[in-house]
């Protein structure tokens, strides 16, 4: 075979040796020897080789790909197996039949081996694959037939279902019905080997292979062939013809006489016993012969097993057991049957067949007709035990707990009861004896049992009794269709004797004043079920398993013959036994007399007890037997002769159920005190029964006036209604008026009740008879009377009218739920119910309940979402009406006034106005459900809703007029006012909406709504408008964004407002649903006649859907020309400006040419305002203008200036100027800001001095005018003074010199001598002055604005003005400085400002504050020189005491701010807020302090970071910042596709005093700023700050610090070191960016020295290493101090690298210098002062550092000199 781990040749398909050998055997001796293969044909391991001649010849013809399936076949692993078994499936089906059947001579083999696989899986598959084979080879098959077929019957009874089926399917693919018993016949005699072969000979071990199969593989594998071969010779012999079960009698006798196959029998294994039982039952029926050959074995081993209840055996043992008592008559001989089958009985019946009933019980009846007398004897004692066991079984714990197993047990008995019965109905005695057990022992007390529990009650007990008493009765004569005449006698007396015991049994429970309710119950059960026996048997109908027995013939005719097979039915259907007679079908007289007995004697109770139970016991009988004879008896038993008898109504007494009505059950009904009385009302239904359609009406009237409980008229009319039959006999009454009237009576009592107090529990069933009245049908009619239910609408209505003008309605809430009730079921129930007019009005007013707010109405939740329904259903039913119209009065006409007269009269809240909208939103959107008819009702009712242009304008005119100020500071608008007032611009914060906006919302609402569910949101072009005036609509809705718009959504209410109608989608203000040009049209419209609001509304629609780019031919065809809009008016200038930038440069030009014309003949034209700003208008969009107009309007404004100097408000105070006069001084501020900007070469020496000069006054004129700020028009004014300011400060600083050799040669030095001086004079005191004026930020009064410009002219102040200012001056008592007076003065002002809310001044009080900064240190000087002598630790020195003290207070504030955020935490602060001011001022405080410790000298620099650190100002702040610096400082804006991510510590913060754009990332930015200037200023003490932490903020700052600001640092100062300029003598510094290294290299004659400095990854906050690099000329221990040194200073000195460099080469140096070192540092230059050791002892007088000295004596507690230990001095 080769080496074991030989490579296979690819393709090698030559046959093995074994193969080889068997070929050259075959050629040699041309007959295959026997052994091929490993053992038998069932089970050896077969190889895919077929032993047949020529094999290698045949396997070549096989396709390669079969053969490769094929090996696969063979191998070990389940998967490749399984594969394989499907591979073949697939391929058999796919490849031509030809193929396949080249692949026959392998398949049986293979077959017989994979067909019995121990995986299942594979079984299943092999089958399917089977099939395929079979359907493509068909007939080919044949020759292979008898190897395949032994297994293929074992596989069809293979014991896991899917791969039985699947074998049997392949079965029936290969042979027909007809086909199939020859096929088997053809085989027979192979497939009975093969099954003898598992049962006789085969074991575990011989059928698997033990080394390679586990021992419960092998197990399992044998058991499963054992079941298959026992269930295959069952199947076998079912398939064979009768010729060929004979032939094979004999092979089976064979094999039955076997000794082993009896021991199947008592197999361990359930599945086994029961396959061997199923073959038992085959050889009865198929070779019965046979089975009485082999009786001896057979009959013990059947009938001595029936207490095997295992449920996979006891069917076929039961099974068996019947074949066997029908087969072999002697099968008794060879059993005891009284010693051992008949205590194996009684033990199942008693355990109720241990939970197989299913399978015992339907045995018993056709078991117990073939018992013999020989096992039956003695009769009597035989049948006591049998039926004594059956009804003991019931108790069993299985028959207890299951319905089912107890139904089959309770049909078992009665069937047997009723044959034996049938069996002993003759007139002997003892069989007499034998009836009277089974009624009075048996019988009787079974139905005893079954009264007392309802599970029993529910069975088929009662139905089987019934039908076996209608047997007795048809026996009896009773049925008249007698036909055996035999024994009437005898079922006479035994019905006579049953219903007498049964009477007294009822008597003996029911003759109790303490009767068991539930057994009164059980009495009722079974006697309804013989009365009406055909309703319980729809329930208990059931099939009947049935066998061959023995029937006396004289019971033939009722129990039919059966076949053995088992299918069909053994007694008749319950329906053909059930008699469908008047009385029920039993018809007996005994059975009367029983049910009036009993209904004497319940009354009896009832009269004389007062018992209730009696009282619902006799409802339960007369609900089944209301007969006259059952009221005749009741009536003649209670009947008392008195006088009044003779007086009494005859037709009363001719009717006795109507005199029992009267009489007794009224009564009972009127009672007080009874709770129930629905059996009550039953017994009325009862007695109606016997009454006609006149006498219920009569009787019913009379009920209804007698004042019973209305409960109890609500029971009559639910039960009235409950079937067609009393329906309509109660139909007079109920739409009479008796009912009508006490109805109406009863709604005004439950409203009286309801609005006086709280509802009581018991008035609920008043509430569902009212609701019940109005919403059930009868025929599609009002089940009362129409006029009653109008009125009672009506009375609803009005009482629901009341509840809206409580103050309080919480106690009506539970009436006003109960009408909810009542009036959704009648809308929802009732068609065309609002066709009445007291409908509407009650919907109206729900509507009108749910429109408003719940603080209004004082609803809850509940109620409301009740009424909601209650609303929805009712419109509902209002417009599904096909001929509805809006009238006036009518509900929607109504609905709309009313809320149209909310929305203009009634101020509303945002919650008002959403429950407004909603409930109108929700009654749109039900009438648009509706249908085609909706869209009419929709119109009309948008219509009402509409308010007309009267109404329009009104409320428009109402909108607070505080819109005006922003488009007018922003130069968007230009505007009027006729009187300002302070209180005007004082916008009051307000708690209502104004009524335009109310309005415009709703109607966009039902806009939107309408458009999105009719259209699906497509535009009008698409389809024409639905809803009239929807234009109009929607130009007012844009109005009113516009409104909130220009108050920057404040208020509060404003914001709300606006966020209410984004929710809603009409953000946009549903431009999209009407036509642009149509849209365009009306706005121009209005903006022209009205301007203002409309002209701003106008252009945000323009702008926001760019129409300057799309509809440009539209926009200039709605003015026409130019000359249209003049003259100008105010509304045409506002127009004007929204339009300028789309008009044609023709149109601008035009339009200059007019304005130029009113201005220079200025004396005849009033409105030189208007000229000049459309002049400018048209000017701001680049409008080509000639340098002649230019000068000559220049001219013209000068000429003003001589002569209408009034017009120039110059130094004058502009509390008292008019808007228009304001407006003409800002249009000329703007004229001449675009000169200076676009035109200075026309400007000449004069017209610069006009220019200058109007500049300055204007100045002075708002320095003067602080006070009057208020008025916008006065921030208008002051802000365009501060904007010409920046004009001109841009244009001397920025100009080139070609533009500045054409200006006045003096001008220039004018400028910078004079007039900076007087602006800034006039400017620097202007912010401070507006503080003063306006304390509070947040007063809409304030003038933010002018900050914004004021701030922006300030940042062109020159240092020098600062350092010379003429602020007042400003000194603080005790506070000590260096600082000039002017400087302290500055620092004092502004200082605290940096706290004041208005983050413009903020901004522009830094921007001040830095450019000095740097210049405050010089004044400090050396700083120690006062304290060079004090022996303190280190000498300390305090930055700007007015700076450091408005640092305190931030830091106070800071503190309380962010307390509750820990460290590492991203704190958000809303911006603008209070605690945005307090954190930007102490970061603005900070990032000063910072640049003024930058500016310091090293020197310095030290005394101020001591300072710092004893403060722990420096510590707060850092916490402070890790708590205000977001967790991915990463700057917003970046898309994912960012190459480099930018963050807040790569991009520079630029503060400017305008609004900024991303206001909420300002904070965190600035945040950033700040930590990063202080790791880079001060190192060390961040260092130290850092070290001193916990772990865990510690650890956060690290990870923070190295991902984000480390990077950043380490390349700022390795680039810092490449830029640097500074020289060092002897020294020359290098530095390595890749490798963050420094390198500075010191040589000195013939000294020789390098260090390397490398930077931490999380620099700063690591320390620096430093390394050796090479060194000449120096000793180790200097060379090491010296090290120590530089150390030493980079990382306690707050400072660059460079600065440490260079401090320590001036240590080296003044060491070479013969400074010596100080002796406890071992340094010249000390670390952290810089200090040189003064301080000498007097008795060494070696030298000291002041500061090492005190750290000395402090630690060592001696002041003793630390070289010679004297005492220092």
């Amino acid at each position: 075979m080769g080496g074991k781990n030989k490579q296979r040749t690819k393709g090698n398909v030559r046959p093995s040796s074994s193969g080889r050998a068997a070929e050259v055997l075959t050629r040699e001796g041309g007959i295959i020897p026997g052994f091929i293969g490993f053992g038998s044909t069932a089970t050896s391991e077969l190889s895919y080789v077929p032993a047949v001649h020529g094999a290698e010849d045949i396997d070549n013809l096989v396709d390669a790909d079969f053969r490769l399936v094929l090996r696969k076949l063979s191998k070990r692993d389940v998967v490749t197996r399984l594969k394989a078994v499907q591979d073949f499936g697939s391929m058999c089906q796919e490849r031509d039949a030809e193929e396949v059947k080249g692949v026959l001579p392998y398949w049986p083999r293979i077959y017989c081996k994979i067909s019995v696989d121990h995986d299942r899986r594979i079984r299943e598959a092999t089958q399917q694959a089977f099939e395929q084979l079979v359907l493509k080879v068909r007939r080919s098959l044949a020759p292979f037939l008898k190897s395949l077929m032994g297994h293929w019957i074992l596989s069809q009874c293979d014991t896991y279902t899917p791969a039985a089926s699947a074998a049997c399917q392949a079965f029936q693919a290969a042979f027909s019905p007809t086909k199939q018993p020859e096929a088997l016949s053809f085989c027979k005699d192979e497939i009975l080997n093969v099954l003898q072969d598992i049962l006789l000979k085969e074991t575990a071990d011989t059928l698997s292979d033990p080394q390679s199969v586990t021992e419960e593989e092998r197990e399992a594998k044998y058991v499963r062939m054992l079941t298959s071969a026992l269930l295959g010779v069952r199947r076998l012999l079912s398939l064979l013809l009768q010729s060929d079960r004979v032939a094979l009698e004999e092979r089976l006798t064979q094999f039955v006489s076997s000794g082993r196959f009896w021991k199947y029998s008592k197999h361990k294994t359930p599945q086994v016993r029961g396959a061997f039982f199923e073959m038992v039952c085959a050889l009865c029926e198929f070779t019965p012969e046979l089975a009485k050959a082999e009786a001896a074995h057979l009959c013990p081993a059947v009938l001595l097993t029936i207490d095997d209840t295992d449920p996979v055996v006891l069917p076929p043992v039961w099974e068996a057991v019947l074949h066997v008592v029908s087969t072999i008559p002697d099968c008794w001989t060879h059993v005891n049957g009284k010693k051992g089958f008949l205590p194996k009985l009684w033990a199942l019946l008693r355990d109720g067949g241990k939970g197989m009933a299913k399978a015992l019980h339907p045995n018993l009846l056709p078991l117990l007709s073939k018992l013999p007398e020989q096992v039956t004897d003695p009769s009597l004692d035989f049948y006591t035990t049998f039926f004594t066991a059956f009804i003991q079984g019931l108790s069993s714990e299985r028959a207890a707990t299951s319905p089912s197993e107890s139904a089959l047990i309770v049909t078992s008995f009665v069937e047997c009861l009723r044959y034996c019965i049938l069996r002993n109905a003759e007139e002997e005695e003892y069989q007499g004896k034998i009836r009277s057990m089974l009624i009075l022992q048996q019988l009787l007390p079974l139905l005893e049992k079954a009264l007392k529990d309802p599970s029993l009650q529910n069975g088929p007990l009662f139905l089987m009794v019934t039908e076996m008493l209608i047997s007795w009765e048809k026996r009896a004569g009773l049925h008249g269709e007698v036909k055996i005449n035999d024994g009437k006698d005898i079922f006479e007396r035994l019905l006579a004797d049953f219903w007498e015991e049964l009477g007294l049994l009822f008597v003996r429970y029911i003759d109790k004043e303490e009767a068991d309710s539930q057994i009164l119950e059980g009495v009722a059960i079974l006697l309804q079920v013989m009365r009406y026996p055909e309703k319980a048997s729809k329930r208990h109908t059931q099939k009947k398993k049935s066998v061959r027995m023995h029937i006396p013939k004289s019971e033939e005719d009722e129990k039919p013959g059966v076949e053995g097979d088992g299918n069909e039915n053994y007694a008749q259907t319950v329906s053909e036994l059930v008699s469908e007679r008047a009385f029920g079908s039993l018809q007996t007289q005994h059975f009367e007399d029983v049910v009036c007995q009993l209904t004497q004697l319940c009354l009896v109770h009832v009269n004389e007890k007062n018992s209730e139970r009696h009282l619902v016991f006799l409802s339960l009988l007369l609900r089944s037997f209301h007969t006259p004879t059952v009221f005749s008896t009741l009536v003649e038993f209670d009947k008392k002769p008195t006088e009044d008898d003779k007086q009494r109504n005859e037709e009363v007494m001719k009717n006795p159920a109507m005199q029992f009505l009267l009489e007794r059950v009224v009564v009972w009904l009127a009672e007080t005190g009874r709770t129930d009385t629905e059996h009550l009302v039953e017994m009325v239904f009862s007695s109606l029964y016997c009454c006609s359609r006149q006498e219920t009406t009569r009787i019913l009237n009379h009920i209804t006036t007698m004042g019973l409980r209305w409960g109890i008229i609500l029971q009559i009319i639910q039960r009235a209604c409950k079937d067609p039959g009393t329906l309509i006999n109660c139909r007079d009454w109920l739409k009479g008026s008796v009912l009508g009237e006490q109805l109406l009576v009863l709604t005004a009592e439950l409203c009286k009740m309801g609005s006086s107090s709280p509802t009581s529990s018991s008035s609920s069933h008043s509430w569902t008879l009212v609701s019940l009245v109005l919403s059930q049908k009868d025929n599609n009619e009002s089940l009362i009377g129409e006029v009653y239910m109008e009125k009672i609408l009506e009375k609803l209505h009005t009482t629901l009218s009341e509840t809206k003008t409580l103050s309080d309605a919480g106690n009506m809430e539970p009436l006003v739920s109960f009408i909810c009730d009542v009036a959704s079921s009648f809308f929802s129930s009732v068609q065309d119910c609002l066709m009445l007019l007291s409908a509407e009005e009650l919907l109206l007013t729900v509507f009108e309940l749910i429109a408003q707010d719940q603080r209004h109405t004082h609803l809850s939740d509940s109620l409301l979402d009740k009424l909601k329904n209650v609303c929805a259903a009712g419109v509902k039913s209002l417009v599904q009406h096909c001929d509805y119209e809006v009238q006036e009065g009518g509900f929607l006409h109504s609905a709309a006034v009313w809320v149209t007269k909310q929305l203009l009269n009634v101020s509303l809240d945002i919650k008002s106005l959403q429950v407004l909208v909603a409930a109108v939103q929700s009654l749109v959107e039900t009438i648009i459900s509706v249908g085609d008819q909706a869209t009419p009702i929709l119109i009309h009712f948008f219509t009402l809703l509409t308010p007309n242009q009267t109404e329009w304008t009104t409320i428009r005119k109402a909108l607070p007029p505080q819109w005006v100020k922003t488009p007018l500071l922003s130069r968007r608008h230009r505007a009027v006012c006729a009187k300002p007032s302070k209180h005007t611009w004082k916008f009051q914060e307000f708690h209502k909406l104004p009524a335009h906006l109310c309005v415009s919302a709703l109607l966009g609402r039902v806009a939107q709504i309408a458009a999105t569910i009719i259209f699906g949101g497509q535009k009008e072009v698409d389809c024409p408008s639905l809803l009239p005036n929807l234009t109009d609509t929607v130009s007012e809705l844009l109005y009113a964004l516009q409104w909130c718009k220009e108050l920057q959504y404040s208020p509060t209410l404003v914001s709300a407002y606006h966020k209410l109608l984004t929710e809603w989608g009409l953000s946009d203000g549903l431009h999209s649903q009407v036509l642009t040009t149509t849209l365009l049209e009306t706005l121009y419209s209005r903006s022209v006649m009205d301007g203002g609001l409309w002209s701003l509304t106008l252009e945000h629609y323009i702008h926001s859907n760019d129409l300057t780019a799309t509809h440009c031919a539209a926009l200039r065809k709605l003015y026409g020309s130019a000359d249209s809009l003049f003259p100008v008016s105010q509304s045409k200038l506002s127009t004007l400006q929204v339009l300028c930038p789309a008009m044609t440069s023709d149109d601008r030009e035009t339009l200059i040419t007019l304005a130029t014309a009113g201005l220079v003949n200025w004396q005849e034209n009033d409105n030189v305002y208007g000229c000049l700003a459309v002049l400018l208008c048209c000017l701001n969009v680049n409008t080509h203008v000639e340098e002649e107009v230019v000068q000559a309007i220049l001219a013209t404004v000068m000429e003003w200036r001589n002569s209408r100097e009034d017009w120039f408000l110059f130094s004058c105070d502009l509390s008292e100027a008019a808007s228009e006069q304001l407006n003409l001084n800002v249009e000329m501020m703007r004229f001449l800001s675009w000169l200076v900007t676009h035109c200075p070469a026309v400007l000449g020496g004069s017209q610069w001095d006009f220019l200058l000069c109007s500049m300055l006054a204007w100045l002075e004129t708002s320095s003067e005018s602080v006070r009057s700020l208020w008025n916008p028009w006065v921030q208008v004014f002051v802000c365009e003074t501060a904007a010409l300011v920046v004009k001109l400060n841009q244009f001397f600083a920025s100009s080139a010199s070609d533009v500045m050799e054409k200006l006045p040669s003096e001008l220039a030095g004018e400028w910078n001598d004079f007039f900076v001086e007087g602006i800034y004079n006039l400017l620097l005191p202007l912010p401070v002055k507006i503080a003063e004026a306006f304390t509070e930020p947040d007063d809409p009064v304030f003038p933010t604005a002018v900050l914004q410009s004021v701030g922006l002219a300030l940042t062109y102040i020159p240092v020098q003005q600062l350092n010379q200012n003429s602020l007042p001056p400003r000194f603080i008592a005790d506070q000590k400085t260096n600082l000039p007076e002017p400087l302290q003065t500055l620092l004092n002002t502004l200082c605290p400002l940096l706290l004041f809310k208005a983050r413009p001044l903020q901004i522009t009080v830094y921007d001040l504050l830095e450019k000095v900064m740097s210049q405050l240190p010089e004044c400090d000087g050396e700083g120690d020189n006062n304290k060079c002598d004090d022996d303190r630790d280190e000498p300390c020195l305090s930055p700007p005491a007015s700076l450091m003290a408005i640092l305190s207070t931030c830091e106070e504030l800071c503190d309380n701010i962010l307390a509750a955020v820990q460290v590492g935490e991203f704190a958000v602060v809303q911006p603008l807020s209070v605690e945005y001011s307090c954190i930007l001022g102490y970061l603005l405080a900070w990032k000063l302090l910072l640049t003024f410790f930058k500016s310091s000298p090293s020197h310095l620099r030290a005394h101020y970071a001591q300072y710092l650190k004893r403060s722990c100002s420096l510590h707060k702040l850092l916490l402070h910042l890790f708590k205000l610096m977001p967790e991915s400082p990463t700057c917003p804006g970046q898309g994912p596709e960012t190459k480099e991510i930018k963050t807040f510590f790569s991009e520079s913060l630029l503060l400017t005093v305008a609004e900024c754009n991303s206001a909420e990332w300002e904070l965190p930015h600035l945040a950033c700023s700040v930590y990063y200037s202080t790791v880079q200023d001060l190192p060390a003490m961040v260092r130290l700050w850092w070290n001193s932490q916990e772990k865990r903020v510690s650890a956060a700052v690290e990870k923070f610090t190295i991902k984000y600001v480390s990077p950043v640092l380490s390349a700022q100062e390795i680039a810092s070191v490449h830029s640097s300029t500074q020289m060092f003598e002897n020294m020359t510094v290098k530095a390595r960016s890749a490798a963050r290294e420094v390198i500075a290299t010191y040589s000195v004659d013939d000294i020789f020295i390098e260090l390397v400095i490398q930077l931490p990854q999380n620099y700063p906050l690591g320390s620096i290493a430093v390394e050796s690099g090479r060194r000449v000329g120096v000793a180790v221990q200097q060379w090491r101090n010296w090290m120590l040194q530089l150390s030493t200073y980079l990382t306690h000195q707050n400072g660059s690298i460079m600065e440490g460099l260079a401090l320590w080469k001036n240590n080296v140096d003044k060491r070479f210098e013969g400074i010596e070192d100080c002796m406890i540092c071992f340094s010249v230059i000390h670390g952290s002062n810089y200090s040189l050791p003064k301080k000498a002892c007097r008795t060494c007088k070696k030298k000291f550092h002041s500061a090492c000295l005190y750290k000395w004596f402090t630690s060592s507690n001696k002041s003793t000199c630390p070289l010679c230990r004297e005492t220092f001095f």
